[in-house]
């Protein structure tokens, strides 16, 4: 790829690359230079959306091109910022640091993505430690071992590109380059922008949030990202869009059974691969993808004889159960979230019952500020009024928005199919008796008609 300049070859320095989401992205050479590692590569083995790939088979995309979209978005917004208020004095490094923060941001996600979490706190209980602390490790450990494609980026760059990655504001820096990638103030980021167009394309689902118009009506004012006033029920479609994808989608009850399945399989090969251990070692997580089933299913090793099992047992279908569900009211919440239910509790109801028959899945959906209304995070400006930002009430913007914005239910499942029914009714008296529940409306309640 090449141009003529004054009747010579003047080598191009980007690559495009075409894209379903965002059509034809282009990137410049050093940031290629970043792609082409085996700690950026590792992540085309990840898919996006772990185990709902189960489910959805058209979710095959990987964190690979999730991390490129974002990139790509980061790089335009902070541009198109920057040339439209030159005011605010963007340099040329401060747009490399927020696009290398966007490109690595999920660089430390470990097998199945999110799942990877959940078993390192089960067997590591001890240790707090997201996939962010290893996006961290693995670009110490990128730049440790590929020097040439730091560039002209120094020392305070480089934990500028980790503080964009957690989220956290240190140094100097203008603090609206934080709103970009990993939002902390209102969720409102590129990274959001990417995945839930690119989610909802791969799972053969509708959106009407427009992520282009946000970043079009964006505008820099008290050193924060705010957004035309009119935009606002298309932020709240941004939220409503994250909920129904986490309701629908990411927590279906079969992805969710085939997850634990997944974890149970890892915790049971632990002791052999030591795959916990690899959080602490850049060089042995480099091995962490979803191919360590295939390890694990084609192994020899006899320690390994119990994963096995669980892994055969999905590729036959023979899953885990769901047993029962319920959604907690909002009266109860405080109680249930300070006194949770556990296995104990419900196999107390039956003296058949083991600790391993039940698993107990607690799930907390909200609008992405716990059961805070995300607006009330967000600033908005009116282009006829510039220099004043300002806040809006729901009832500025509709009477039909939600009026709760978390909620929390409670779902059991099972790795004894056999065992369903009397699970379902054990966890049924644990509602009544431990949370004094009089009728507890659980999803296999039975539905009383009129005439009844």
């Amino acid at each position: 790829m090449a141009d003529i300049v004054n009747g010579k070859n003047k080598k191009k320095k980007y690559k495009r690359i075409q894209d379903p989401i965002h059509g034809l992205m282009e990137f410049n050479d050093w940031i290629i230079k970043f792609i082409d590692t085996e700690h950026f590569q590792r992540l085309r083995n990840i898919k996006q959306l772990g185990t709902t790939y189960y489910v959805y088979p058209g979710a095959i995309h990987s964190r690979f091109e999730h991390c490129l979209g974002v990139a790509y978005l980061a790089r335009s917004l902070v541009k198109r910022i920057s040339e439209k208020q030159p005011e605010l004095k963007c340099n040329k490094k401060d747009l490399k640091c927020v696009t290398l923060a966007a490109l690595c941001h999920d660089l430390g996600h470990g097998p199945f993505s999110h799942l990877f979490e959940s078993f390192i706190k089960t067997v590591r209980p001890d240790r707090k430690w997201e996939h962010e602390d290893a996006s961290k490790m693995m670009f110490d450990d990128l730049i440790k071992k590929h020097k040439d494609v730091i560039g002209d980026l120094n020392e305070e760059d480089i934990q500028f590109v980790k503080d964009l990655i957690s989220g956290k504001k240190t140094g100097d820096r203008s603090l609206y380059l934080f709103d970009v990638v990993a939002n902390e103030r209102n969720s409102i980021d590129v990274d959001k922008f990417d995945y839930l167009a690119r989610d909802c394309y791969y799972l053969g689902m509708k959106s009407v949030f427009d992520s282009s118009r946000l970043m079009n009506y964006s505008h820099v004012s008290d050193n924060q990202i705010t957004y035309d006033f009119k935009e606002s029920y298309n932020i709240y479609e941004l939220f409503h869009t994250r909920y129904s994808l986490h309701k629908k989608a990411y927590n279906h009850r079969v992805g969710k059974a085939i997850g634990y399945m997944i974890i149970d399989a890892l915790i049971a090969a632990d002791p052999v691969l030591k795959i916990s251990d690899s959080i602490d070692n850049p060089d042995e997580y480099l091995k962490m993808d979803d191919t360590i089933l295939n390890r694990i299913e084609y192994s020899d090793d006899t320690g390994l004889k119990k994963s096995r099992e669980i892994i055969r047992r999905i590729r036959r279908r023979e899953l885990y159960k769901f047993v029962d569900e319920f959604l907690v009211p909002k009266n109860l919440k405080k109680e249930f979230k300070e006194n949770q239910i556990t296995t104990k509790k419900i196999i107390a109801h039956d003296n058949g019952l083991k600790e391993e028959d039940v698993i107990v899945d607690i799930l907390v959906l909200n609008y992405g500020k716990k059961d805070e209304n995300p607006i009330d995070n967000v600033e908005f400006y009116d282009k006829n009024q510039p220099g004043r930002v300002f806040k809006l009430e729901s009832s500025q913007v509709s009477y039909l928005v939600p009026e709760q914005f978390e909620e929390l239910n409670i779902r059991i499942f099972t790795r004894d199919r056999s065992k369903i029914k009397i699970i379902r009714k054990c966890f049924k008296e644990s509602l009544m008796k431990d949370y004094k529940i009089p009728d507890p409306k659980t999803y296999y309640t039975k539905i009383k008609l009129n005439d009844e």
